[in-house]
C-alpha cells in the first residue's frame, strides 16, 4: 500500500491519509454494484446502497447480524434521528479475497482494537443530464464514529465527485481530490468534516460513481 498524501499522526492513531491499495483488484467488485437497491431515504432515486457490519477475529472476517443504521441530528441534519434499514452486502462478494483485504487494510491502518465493529456501506451514486447525483446530500458533515474510510471502486462518464476534508465547516478544505479507483482515503472523524461534490455526466447518458465507505464503529444498532 502506497501513501500518496497524509497528515501527522494524532492522539487517535491517524489524522488523515490517502493510500493507493495496489494489492486489491477491482474487477471482481464491479458486477456487485449493478444490482444495488435504491436508497429509499434519499429523494431523486440517484443513490443505491447496501450495508453490513463485520468484525475481525484473528485472520477471519466475521459478518455480524443485521442491524439498523442510526445517526443523531448532530451529525446528519438531513436524516438524523431516522432508523434506516438497508439490504445486506451480497454474500458472494463477502467471499471475495479482495473484500477481506479491504477490511483488513482499513483495520490495520487505523489500528483498530480486536473485535471492534466495522460498517461497510456499498454505494453507487448515479447521474444523468436531467438528474445530477449528490454523494453527500447532508452537506459538510461528520459521521459520528472514530474512523472513516472511502475506497473508490469505479467512475464512469462523470465529472465532479471531488472529496473534501475540513477542520471546520466555514473554513477552506485542507484536502480536496477526486478519488481514483483503487485509492483509499482514511479519515479521523473526530478531527475532520468531509464532503463530496455532486456529479454530472460528461456525455449524454448515465454516469456512476461506485465506492465503499467503511466506518468504525459501525453505527449500526440491533
Amino acid at each position: 500500500m502506497q501513501t500518496l498524501w497524509g497528515s501527522a499522526e494524532s492522539a487517535y492513531e491517524i489524522s488523515f491519509a490517502l493510500e493507493k491499495v495496489d494489492s486489491i483488484k477491482l474487477e471482481g467488485f464491479k458486477g456487485f454494484f449493478r444490482d444495488l437497491p435504491v436508497d429509499p431515504y434519499i429523494k431523486g432515486n440517484y443513490r443505491s446502497r447496501r450495508l453490513s457490519r463485520f468484525k475481525i477475529s484473528g485472520s477471519e472476517l466475521i459478518k455480524l447480524p443485521h442491524g439498523y443504521f442510526f445517526q443523531s441530528k448532530n451529525y446528519n441534519p438531513l436524516l438524523g434521528g431516522v432508523k434506516r434499514e438497508f439490504a445486506e452486502v451480497d454474500d458472494a462478494m463477502i467471499k471475495l479475497d479482495e473484500f477481506k483485504k479491504l477490511i483488513f487494510e482499513f483495520s490495520h491502518y487505523c489500528k483498530l482494537n480486536p473485535g471492534v465493529e466495522i460498517g461497510v456501506h456499498q454505494i453507487r451514486t448515479s447521474c444523468s443530464p436531467d438528474n445530477f447525483g449528490n454523494p453527500a446530500p447532508e452537506g459538510i458533515h461528520r459521521d459520528g464514529c472514530e474512523f472513516v474510510g472511502i475506497f473508490a471502486v469505479d467512475r464512469e462518464n462523470i465529472a465532479g465527485g471531488e472529496t473534501h476534508l475540513y477542520v471546520a465547516k466555514k473554513e477552506k478544505p485542507v484536502f480536496n481530490k477526486i478519488l481514483k479507483p483503487g485509492e483509499l482515503l482514511l479519515v479521523n472523524d473526530r478531527e475532520f468534516f468531509h464532503f463530496t461534490t455532486p456529479i454530472k455526466p460528461l456525455s449524454p447518458g448515465l454516469g456512476t460513481r461506485d465506492v465503499f465507505v467503511l466506518t468504525s464503529p459501525s453505527l449500526l444498532e440491533d
